[in-house]
């Protein structure tokens, strides 16, 4: 039996590769976004970051080109302008919480990523903690795994 739920999970999930997976994508972009607008200031390097991030997971890859990625990481920066906004995109964040851990780490270390472009600050850290809480993984740890790799 396991063997063949082994067989219907990776179907399913490749499936979903391909039609794509829009909560773990507004997520990602969600992630990114708040990250990138920690310090209210949109860098460039950020952007590229969050979007390599996003190239690099073969479930967003697949199932969104670059032009989309780019569209809806732009709306997710225009909504973390405000609380309000950055709030809903703690909402996409947290609409995946209930995902397997590898997806969740991924979103994570998206947002990690953009970061740490030009070293962590205070107020990335505490943008990343609200999106550790929201996923239920460890900043710490992760940052510390990321760190060594």
């Amino acid at each position: 039996m396991g063997v063949f739920q082994d067989f219907v999970g990776r179907f399913s999930q490749t499936m979903t590769s391909y039609l794509g997976d829009r909560p773990l994508m507004e997520a990602a972009v969600s992630a990114a976004a708040n990250v990138i607008l920690a310090d209210y200031e949109i860098d460039e390097e950020e952007i590229e970051a969050a979007l390599a991030g996003m190239r690099a997971n073969p479930i967003l890859e697949k199932g969104y080109d670059t032009l989309k990625l780019e569209a809806e990481l732009f709306e997710g920066i225009a909504r973390a302008r405000t609380r309000a906004g950055r709030a809903e995109n703690l909402g996409f964040v947290a609409g995946i919480a209930d995902r397997d851990a590898t997806q969740r780490r991924a979103v994570f270390l998206i947002a990690a990523d953009v970061a740490d472009q030009a070293g962590i600050s205070a107020v990335e850290h505490a943008a990343l903690a609200e999106i550790a809480a929201a996923l239920k993984v460890d900043k710490d740890a992760l940052l510390g795994s990321a760190a060594g790799a």
